[in-house]
């Protein structure tokens, strides 16, 4: 049996497939069947490769230490020996056997000397990122230094290096070819991305599941928001027949949320706050987005505040309430098949890695573009937050003012207060941080399809606000120390949730921030690192055990007489399930050994033995 001639974990010089560039790779499997090697690259993009596409870094450095003494020993000041030459002799042999020998040169040249070697960074047990020497085999630029020509200042002034053949010098004249090469730019040192790779590893039961939660969905959310205002919110008492049309479908409601999605599209554009730029994308640039969300919710509660003054009933909101939520979802259908359309002229950079399998039912599910762009406008971005977010705040306050009317109550109810104060916390919150998304996988990975515009638009704004909506029909009596306990328990869900993505976000931007500094890392062969300490250090995303937190002090405000109110929270403890097990084995993948040794280091899990 063949025995591998690299070992796992050993960092070495691979080619990639159907190039003759070679970058830093870790190995970390091999396969004695097939005698292929399983790599990872800088930028975490997983291959397999043959062992004759594999060299050791030492062999690697040797080779362009030779090519540069060759290239010195021929430099153009030094002389060279010239030969008498017959009359009768023909120049054939000098001019061909040379243009050949520069030929071999020139694509020895673009073959081995412009091999881009990422620059690698290393992480101290602190958290802090230091630079390695540059040395010839780390730095781009060192590759090519033999073969600059006289305008190598101009070239590197425009970021560029400009390839010529050398000057040839002959019976002391020197001679200039003008034939031109390729020009190669220092983004080109990056691998490229496998962005036309299918995508292979499906979500929620492939083809299959998406199909059934695409018509799951919408049928579930209507049923909870039909026991929510029932007198009798038991699950036994659904009642059988479907609801009339009457009740489901108003064009006047229609037009109010399409206003209200104008309306706050209008206020995502205006030129307040300011501009950021988002996570690095698989083409190496990065997209600009203007943080002005805490000024859109102020303006969103003066225009509200007018509205009452002008004595607009705002309990149209919650008597028309399921004609709210058919016509936010015949938005969400409509905006789906909008987005589905547009990405089949969408560049393999602007896809998606989670939903580009091929399969109809599925892209349209996941999403196949991962930022779609309208001029600068950012659908994904602005659904996200905007409609959903402040819907979520605004449909909250006509609960409060729909309980004290069916009521009779002079001032809302204790347990209708703290749900309102509780989530509008959250939201504030979230508006005041607004720039901490770009970092989040919605944002990141996640393509936008119907699973992210159904969430965003429909899901968040109809159900996050299921708890005020059963108070309106099933009051709840609260003593003081439950009112107490609730408090004490949503501040201590808030401060986890904020300080570990306050963490999270500080560290994945600049690494040395005086906030983050302190905390003890692990490196990767991705260049990132893994924190170990702190909140991080303590359970594997503190950031989720703060949710499930907060979730359980909205939730008991409304008592245990019925398990709808509790809808929320089991939706949250499966949406942080299904993410926790996506999270683990991506980074299995991504980060290799390195994920063992982080899973050593914190072993406590929110969910054990879940996934």
């Amino acid at each position: 049996m063949p025995t591998a001639r690299f070992q796992n974990g050993d960092t070495v010089m691979g080619r990639w497939p159907g190039s003759n560039l070679y970058y830093e790779v870790k190995v970390l499997s091999y396969d004695n069947k097939t005698r292929l090697y399983t790599v990872i690259y800088k930028d975490g993009t997983e291959l397999e490769l043959k062992e004759s596409d594999i060299t050791s870094l030492t062999v690697f450095k040797q080779g362009i230490a030779r090519s540069r003494s060759r290239s010195r020993s021929r430099s153009p000041g030094r002389p060279r020996r010239s030969r008498s030459r017959s009359p009768a002799r023909t120049s054939r042999r000098s001019s061909t056997r040379t243009t050949e020998v520069r030929k071999e040169k020139l694509k020895e040249a673009l073959e081995v000397r412009l091999t881009p070697v990422s620059m690698t960074h290393e992480n101290n047990s602190n958290g802090k990122h230091e630079k390695k020497e540059e040395n010839n085999t780390a730095n781009p630029a060192s590759t090519i230094t033999e073969e600059k020509t006289e305008t190598e200042s101009e070239n590197q002034a425009g970021g560029r290096y400009n390839l010529r053949r050398r000057k040839d010098q002959s019976d002391g004249k020197t001679e200039e070819l003008e034939q031109k090469t390729e020009t190669v730019t220092l983004s080109q040192t990056k691998p490229p991305t496998a962005s036309a790779i299918k995508t292979t590893d499906l979500e929620f039961g492939g083809r299959v599941g998406v199909f059934f939660l695409m018509f799951l969905l919408p049928v579930a959310v209507l049923a909870l928001l039909i026991l929510c205002g029932q007198k009798d919110a038991s699950i036994q008492s659904f009642p059988l027949e479907l609801p009339a049309f009457q009740s489901l479908w108003d064009c006047q409601v229609f037009g109010i949320v399409l206003l209200w999605f104008l309306f706050q599209a209008v206020l995502s554009l205006l030129p307040v706050g300011k501009l950021v730029e988002g996570m690095p994308l698989k083409n190496g640039k990065t997209l600009k987005y203007r943080i002005n969300g805490f000024y859109a919710l102020l303006l969103t509660a003066v225009a509200v505040g007018v509205a009452m003054y002008q004595e607009v009933d705002l309990s149209y909101i919650h008597a028309h309430f399921l004609q709210f939520y058919t016509s936010a979802l015949l938005i969400v259908i409509l905006l789906s098949i909008y987005l589905f359309i547009r990405s089949r002229w969408a560049s393999e950079d602007e896809l998606a890695p989670g939903g580009n399998s091929g399969y109809f039912i599925y892209d349209f599910f996941m999403g196949r573009e991962l930022n779609p762009r309208i001029k600068s406008f950012d659908i994904k971005f602005f659904c996200e937050m905007r409609p959903g977010l402040m819907g979520w705040v605004l449909i909250n306050f006509v609960m409060l003012q729909a309980e004290m009317k069916h009521q009779n109550l002079e001032n809302p109810s204790p347990a209708m207060l703290l749900v309102n104060i509780f989530q509008l916390l959250w939201v504030v919150d979230g508006f005041w941080h607004e720039e901490k998304l770009l970092t989040m996988m919605d944002i990141v990975y996640d393509g936008f399809g119907f699973m992210l515009t159904f969430g965003d638009l429909v899901f968040v704004p109809f159900t996050f606000t299921c708890q005020a909506y059963y108070l309106v029909s099933h009051p709840n009596e609260l003593s003081a120390f439950w009112i107490i306990t609730l408090v004490a328990m949503n501040g201590v869900g808030y401060y986890i949730f904020r300080k570990a993505n306050s963490q999270k976000f500080a560290f994945s931007k600049n690494p040395s921030d005086p906030a983050v500094s302190h905390l003890k890392t692990i490196p990767t062969a991705t260049g990132e690192s893994l924190i170990v300490s702190g909140l991080w250090g303590w359970v594997r995303h503190p950031n989720y055990l703060g949710d499930i937190i907060m979730g359980l002090a909205w939730s008991l405000p409304c008592g245990f007489n019925h398990l709808i109110p509790y809808f929320y929270l089991i939706y949250l403890i499966g949406l942080l399930v299904h993410r926790n097990a996506r999270d683990e084995r991506q980074c299995r993948k991504k980060y290799g050994s390195a994920w063992d040794e982080y899973c050593k280091a914190v072993p406590f899990r929110i969910f054990p033995g879940i996934y």
